[in-house]
């Protein structure tokens, strides 16, 4: 079963994602306001059942952010080897995993435009797989890690490259331009460990591979990405960790191919769906 946020006609709702269309729950369900209060609460069985017993109202919808309430995103950078790589600066690899925060506000839904500001050409993506926390923990061990996950979506985490650069160890505000990034199409529940064991991550630019690389070759898998953060801070359902991308970002090509106007970037995951924007320039 899959789940979005979405709008029809101005009016927000969430729902189960049917080849057809979508099945509105949230109107069942007015206790959990959002997505994310289902989960959090641990209602993504009970909307399972929802769903298998109604029939698609909502044809032509608009996709919001998935969970567009979140309050907590950290995101984990340079954690493949080739990206470490890319960096040319004679480094080994790394002994603790780098972290940053995001919030909602830089990201969009499925099928809405990506923003390129005003202020910088250099839009680029990285699309990576991210993780809903559904059970709270601190100082959680990788071998317990998967037990406190409850969902996976896809992630665009857009970034505007020379922003990043503006402060000697600060990467947060060429992260965190509005609409910059995407998060979507849905959220599918955890249920099984080759959900992400077996991941692979492709990411086109207008049909072309820039980047293809599987969640196995990670520097820091994903069971001890768990287990480093909740060290320093109890993880909470609705938390979201965006997980890492591979090589083949724009910045990296000689010269660099930042996104542009027009330009449609697809993110697929094997085991999760493909999260596919356009680009646009704000007006």
């Amino acid at each position: 079963m899959k789940f979005a946020s979405y709008s029809v006609d101005g009016q927000g709702y969430y729902g189960a994602v049917t080849e057809t269309g979508m099945i509105p729950l949230s109107p069942e369900f007015p206790q959990w306001p959002s997505l994310r209060d289902a989960l959090v609460a641990g209602g993504l069985d009970t909307l399972s059942d929802a769903a298998a017993a109604r029939e698609v109202a909502h044809g032509d919808v608009s996709f919001d952010m998935v969970l567009p309430d979140t309050t907590r995103i950290l995101c984990v950078g340079v954690n493949f080897p080739d990206r470490n790589a890319e960096y040319k600066d004679g480094s080994d690899l790394p002994k603790h995993m780098s972290l940053f925060p995001r919030f909602a506000s830089g990201f969009t839904g499925h099928d809405q435009p990506l923003v390129r500001p005003p202020e910088s050409p250099q839009l680029d993506y990285e699309g990576e797989v991210a993780i809903v926390i559904g059970k709270a923990g601190r100082r959680i061990q990788a071998a317990d890690a998967y037990g406190h996950i409850a969902a996976l979506t896809i992630c665009n985490e857009g970034t505007i490259r020379d922003w990043v650069r503006h402060a000697k160890f600060n990467v947060t505000q060429g992260k965190n331009w509005d609409n910059s990034g995407a998060m979507g199409p849905w959220i599918v529940p955890f249920t099984d460990a080759a959900q992400l064991d077996d991941a692979r991550i492709i990411t086109r630019v207008n049909g072309e591979v820039r980047q293809d690389d599987v969640l196995s070759r990670m520097m820091f898998p994903i069971r001890e990405q768990i287990a480093y953060i909740s060290t320093f801070m109890t993880l909470q359902p609705g938390d979201i960790i965006v997980t890492g991308t591979p090589t083949g970002a724009g910045a990296r090509f000689d010269p660099p191919v930042f996104l542009a106007p027009g330009d449609v970037v697809e993110v697929e995951v094997n085991t999760i769906g493909t999260l596919r924007n356009p680009v646009k320039d704000e007006t």
